[in-house]
C-alpha cells in the first residue's frame, strides 16, 4: 500500500457523504459503473470491504469509517497545497478562509480584518464566509476554514480556541415603550412583550427560545428579520422590542432615538472566541490573522480597567 490515488478517494468521500452511488457519481461527472470500478480498486488496496449497500443506500464497514476523516484530511491538505501554490503564482502569498457567525460579523470583524489586510497590502487575502455558530465549528473541522469566529456559548471540543472580543447584549425598545423607562432589565421582564427575531439560526434568538422554555413560557416572534440592523429598524417603528448587540448596534440605535436597556442575566456578556484544528498546523497568513484578532481581547481588557 505504497500511496492512495486521490481521484478514489474523492469519490469514496462523495459516496459517503451522498449516501447513494448514482448521487455520488453525477456529483463528480462519471458513470455510476466506473464509480464502483474506483471503490472496488480502493477496496483491494486496502485488503477489507469498505461500503455495504442495502435498500435505503449505503453502511460504512469498519474500515470504511476508520478511512473516511483520514482520506477528508488528506484531501483538505492536497486542496490548500494547491490553493496556497496558485496564490503565489498570482502574486498573493496567502489566502485565509473565515467562517464567522452573524453576531460577529455585526460586530467588530469586518473591520478588524480590514486593518489587517491593509497592514498586508498585496501578499494576504482574506475571505469572510457567514455561517451560523454550529456550522462554523463544522467548517473549522472539516477544513473548509481555517479559522472560526463565534459566540463561545457553542462548544467546540475538538478544536483549539483563543479568546477574541467581548460584548453585552442590550434590549431596544421604542422611546415610547413602557420598557423604556426601566435602566436595567432581566430576560424574564421582557417575556409579556413582542418582540422581533433574527431568523436564519441566530444563536440569540436560539437562547432566547430555550431560556423562555425554562420559564415555561411562549415567546411573542411579532416579526422576523435577517439581520441585527434590520431588527433594530422594525423597534424604531415601534412594532416590538428586540435584544441586539449594543455596541454593534449603537449607530443606529442612536440615529432613530430609541432605548437601548443593558440585560443583567449572565449570559447577555458574550465572549467571542477564534477556533482552529492546530495553531501550529496554520498556514503563516493565517497564523499572522489570528495573532492580530487575538490581540483586540488584551486591548479590549486594558481599555476596561
Amino acid at each position: 500500500m505504497d500511496h492512495f490515488d486521490p481521484v478514489s478517494l474523492k469519490l469514496f468521500v462523495a459516496i459517503c457523504e451522498e449516501r447513494r452511488f448514482s448521487e455520488a457519481a453525477d456529483r463528480e461527472h462519471l458513470t455510476t459503473s466506473a464509480v464502483s470500478k474506483r471503490l472496488a480498486a480502493l477496496e483491494d488496496q486496502i485488503g477489507a470491504p469498505l461500503i455495504e449497500r442495502n435498500r435505503k443506500g449505503i453502511k460504512l464497514t469498519a474500515a470504511g469509517e476508520a478511512l473516511l476523516p483520514a482520506a477528508r484530511s488528506l484531501l483538505q491538505s492536497m486542496s490548500r497545497i494547491r490553493a496556497q501554490l496558485s496564490e503565489y503564482a498570482g502574486g498573493v502569498k496567502g489566502h485565509v478562509r473565515v467562517a464567522a457567525s452573524l453576531s460577529a460579523i455585526a460586530g467588530s470583524l469586518p473591520e478588524d480584518i480590514s486593518r489587517f489586510v491593509e497592514r498586508h497590502s498585496g501578499s494576504v487575502r482574506v475571505s469572510l464566509d457567514e455561517r451560523v455558530s454550529p456550522e462554523v465549528v463544522r467548517s473549522v473541522e472539516e477544513g473548509s476554514a481555517d479559522l472560526g469566529v463565534y459566540w463561545d456559548a457553542i462548544g467546540a471540543s475538538k478544536l483549539q480556541t483563543v479568546p477574541y472580543r467581548a460584548d453585552r447584549l442590550v434590549v431596544i425598545t421604542h422611546r415610547d415603550h413602557e420598557l423604556a423607562r426601566r435602566k436595567r432589565v432581566s430576560f424574564v421582564d421582557t417575556l409579556p412583550y413582542d418582540r422581533v427575531a433574527v431568523k436564519g439560526g441566530s444563536i440569540v434568538t436560539l437562547t432566547q427560545q430555550r431560556l423562555a422554555l425554562a420559564e415555561g413560557a411562549a415567546l411573542k416572534w411579532n416579526t422576523q428579520v435577517g439581520t441585527f440592523d434590520a431588527a433594530c429598524r422594525i423597534v424604531a417603528a415601534n412594532l416590538g422590542i428586540a435584544i441586539v448587540p449594543g455596541e454593534a448596534s449603537a449607530p443606529l440605535i442612536k440615529a432613530f432615538g430609541m432605548k437601548a436597556i443593558p440585560l443583567t442575566d449572565e449570559w447577555a456578556v458574550r465572549r467571542f472566541v477564534i477556533c482552529m484544528r492546530d495553531r501550529d498546523l496554520l498556514p503563516a497568513a493565517a497564523r499572522l490573522l489570528l495573532d492580530a484578532l487575538a490581540a483586540h481581547w488584551y486591548e479590549d481588557a486594558s481599555a476596561a480597567e
